[in-house]
């Protein structure tokens, strides 16, 4: 006759149900920054773009910051223009908002 109380008969399932919470937890943390710096690098473009165009004297250059999903502000100085656009996370984690600057010549002035 075979004693189950020394038996381990089912440990793996037990440990791989305590680890698998913490695993997708790290695994949606991971996504979450992947996915926020994928739109710091979409939104310093759009900041970099915006900033070029007011450079250029386009009045609807804050346009392109606005379709990739932020808002900007635009700082003029000694010749220079600089465009701070800003977006929030869009995931459900407690990440910062995501804030950009691009600066570019300001010829049409």
């Amino acid at each position: 006759m075979t004693s189950y109380a020394l038996d381990e008969h089912g440990a793996v399932s037990a440990e791989f149900a305590i680890a698998l919470p913490a695993v997708l937890v790290v695994l949606a943390l991971g996504l979450g920054v992947l996915g926020t710096a994928a739109m710091g690098v979409r939104l310093q473009h759009a900041a970099t773009e915006s900033a070029r165009l007011l450079g250029r004297g386009d009045p609807d250059a804050l346009a392109v910051v606005a379709e990739a999903g932020g808002t900007a502000g635009v700082d003029r100085h000694d010749g220079v223009v600089c465009v701070t656009a800003t977006t929030s996370a869009r995931v459900a984690l407690p990440l910062p908002p995501v804030t950009v600057r691009a600066c570019a010549l300001d010829g049409g002035r």
